[in-house]
């Protein structure tokens, strides 16, 4: 019975913590307007 009790207090804490994450809602970033440079080795 313990096991039980505990795992629906795990999937209850779980729950409550994905619900204040999609309150918060995601972070407000940007792009940046220079596109990212990379190089590619020479071949020999």
């Amino acid at each position: 019975m313990r096991a039980l009790i505990a795992a629906a207090t795990g999937l209850a804490l779980a729950f409550a913590l994905v619900l204040l994450l999609t309150a918060l809602g995601s972070p407000a970033g940007e792009t940046s307007p220079e596109p990212l440079l990379t190089t590619v080795p020479s071949h020999p």
